[in-house]
């Protein structure tokens, strides 16, 4: 085939210089004043220049039939499969070769004779059916590509992928809190995300269809039909790629339909997002780059745009929900899952960049940056929303029976939460002009200068643990104003005993111990303490104080009277007490059980004391209790149930 390629050219050259010959002999020979020899030279010039005419003209005759019986074959090869609806890579190796040799000849013809000089309508005519053969050829490997990119392709199942993942961080007790206008159930707050999950490629087609596949693509780039390979490539992957979507539960939804969602959907529709987005770029998307890697290996920067093709409205199907969340309300409830979105697209960062590191995957990893930029922003602008919401959350009853506020749970448990994203707070939350770290609302702390945050400190000196500090103490600011609100001073000291007891406590038995010091824990474990010794003193001195032996030796009746009076209004008071307090509630046990003590110790033995010395003045009549009575009324107090000492149970 070489061999008879390289010579049609000089043949044809030869031609038209033997016609040019012959046409130049004639002229001379009609010349009537040449010489009887020269006439007979020119004469044998003609004879051999006519017999060289021949034998051109019987070698592109055969030039021609030979091209001519070529696409004859190669027509009939590729009919006679056209005509079978079955799919030729069915059909087993042998008729694949025989197929697949058919094309290449056909290409080989149209090359051939598009590198000539066409002359004759018939040499045209071949041109335009070697032309329509291949077409044909084209349109039936577009589609067994097709065929086989569906046909072999392995089914994904998100649930078997295997990464590493902690259980669900759910906030206790399930207490709802409202800030402005949405309840957030605190339970539903955080789901942690799996980090650090390995990668791995999985085969999304057969491994034994790649070869064939690489096969139809080359010879469909040999036949510059490059764009219908490209093209029934992507449609293919794209369907694909939006099933594995849908396998993962992430619907097609708009910013405006993200903006307009009730946060209890929208928040599920974020943790599915998290999962999703781990498994789709790692390992499906990363596959999905091998995949077409390797069917278009031997075809320049071609994978490249095929991958970017089919991946672009799936990537920018996820990156539009990201940025509604984005933009969307800065609202506190949100703030967790906005971080969850957050390290999950910083995590997968530096897959993206690779995954589309090229011009042509520019834009999807311009966007992909631009979005984990715009939840960072969101961070920090809902991170100081959350503080201002403690800040200004108001009351206007008190809170029943002094417990722990919703607030304070709410506030605890969060904080308690956002201590799991330490490195990512550190970088997000952090002064943009890398001074020392303050708290974002300085003049909101209700402590004094010696009790500074950035005075007083022994934990991790991290831009979160500052900004964790700073929320503990609008906190409290908050809870002091919430004190008041109570009538009884004892109230106001029981409900600040309970919730800087809880704040503690909370510190104490988690990660946040790390974050905010021992030295932060002993001076709240002294606040709290403070406040029940100030509770004490509120309840008890003035009832007490009628237990004093204020008396002489004498034993008049004016003396019996005034002990009479006095043990008269202890028992009345103790009694009011009784029936008050039996209605509070502390619900720790530990400084339920260590309250009741404290005040047992003091009354009962000021009670026995006094009923021991002054029994024969009193008279045994009048004295309604024992001392071991006493005690165990005192059981009875701190459990949010009122009680009356005129109970059945009691008599």
């Amino acid at each position: 085939m070489g061999d008879y390629k390289s010579m049609a050219a000089p043949l044809e050259g030869e031609g038209n210089l033997i016609a040019a010959a012959e046409h130049i002999v004639k002229a001379l020979g009609s010349n009537k004043n040449f010489t009887k020899d020269v006439k007979k030279i020119l004469a044998d010039l003609g004879s051999q220049l006519s017999s060289m005419a021949s034998i051109e003209d019987n070698m592109v005759e055969g030039k021609k039939s030979g091209i001519e019986e070529q696409l004859s074959v190669v027509e009939e090869k590729i009919l006679s499969l056209e005509s079978d609806d079955s799919m030729i890579w069915d059909s087993g190796p042998d008729e694949v070769v025989e197929y697949v040799a058919a094309v290449d000849e056909a290409l080989k013809l149209t090359w051939r004779l598009e590198s000539q000089c066409l002359n004759s309508q018939e040499e045209k005519d071949w041109l335009r059916r070697a032309h329509d053969i291949l077409q044909m050829a084209m349109q039936r490997l577009e589609d067994e590509f097709k065929h086989m990119l569906v046909q072999h392709r392995q089914p994904f199942e998100p649930e078997l992928v295997s990464f590493r993942s902690s259980e669900d961080d759910a906030l206790e007790e399930g207490s709802i809190v409202s800030f402005g206008d949405e309840s957030v159930e605190e339970s539903t707050l955080r789901d942690s995300i799996s980090r650090n999950s390995e990668e791995f490629i999985i085969d999304l087609v057969h491994p034994d269809a790649i070869s064939d596949l690489k096969c139809i693509a080359n010879l469909m780039f040999r036949s510059n039909h490059d764009q219908e390979c490209c093209q029934a490539y992507v449609l293919v992957r794209k369907d694909a790629l939006d099933e594995c979507l849908l396998n993962l539960e992430i619907e097609k939804l708009s910013i405006e339909d993200v903006l307009k969602m009730e946060w209890g959907t929208l928040n599920s529709k974020i943790k599915r997002w998290v999962r999703a987005m781990k498994v789709f770029i790692r390992p499906y998307l990363v596959s999905e780059k091998w995949l077409c890697d390797q069917t278009f290996a031997e075809l320049g920067s071609v994978n490249s745009v095929c991958f970017v093709e089919a991946a672009k409205t799936p990537m920018m199907q996820l990156l539009n929900f990201a940025e509604a969340i984005s933009i969307g309300p800065h609202q506190p409830e949100r703030l967790v899952r906005v971080l969850d979105m957050y390290e999950v697209l910083a995590d997968l960062l530096q897959d993206i960049d690779a995954l589309f590191s090229d011009e042509i995957g520019y834009s999807i990893r311009i966007e992909y940056h631009e979005v984990l930029k715009r939840l960072a922003d969101t961070v920090r602008a809902t991170f100081l929303e959350f503080e201002n919401a403690i800040a200004t959350n108001t009351s206007t009853s008190p809170f029943a029976g002094g417990g722990i506020h919703h607030l304070t749970r709410y506030v605890m448990n969060y904080i308690r939460l956002l201590a799991d994203y330490n490195e990512t707070l550190n970088l997000l939350v952090k002064n943009h002009d890398g001074a020392a770290a303050t708290p974002l609302f300085p003049n909101t702390s209700p402590v004094t200068e010696e009790e500074s945050i950035t005075k007083d400190f022994s934990g991790s000196c991290s831009q979160t643990a500052v900004h964790l500090q700073s929320l503990t103490s609008v906190l409290e600011a908050n809870l002091d104003e919430k004190s008041k609100l109570y009538r009884d001073a004892s109230l106001q000291h029981f409900f600040l005993m309970n919730n800087i007891h809880y704040m503690a406590q909370k510190v104490k038995n988690s990660e946040l111990r790390l974050l905010f010091g021992d030295k932060w824990i002993r001076k709240h474990n002294w606040k709290f303490q403070q406040h029940a010794m100030n509770y004490e003193r509120a309840t008890w001195s003035s009832i007490l104080s009628l237990l004093k032996d204020e008396s002489n030796s004498s034993s008049g009746s004016i003396s019996r009277t005034l002990l009479r009076e006095r043990v008269r209004s202890f028992y009345a008071a103790f009694d009011e007490v009784y029936k008050t307090q039996t209605a509070w509630l502390i619900p720790d046990t530990q400084l339920r059980e260590d309250l009741r003590i404290s005040t047992s110790l003091k009354v009962v033995q000021a009670y026995r004391t006094f009923v021991g010395r002054q029994m024969q003045h009193i008279g045994e009549k009048h004295v309604r209790y024992s001392a071991e009575e006493l005690e165990d009324y005192l059981l009875d107090f701190f459990e949010g149930s009122q009680k009356s000492l005129h109970s059945p149970h009691r008599r």
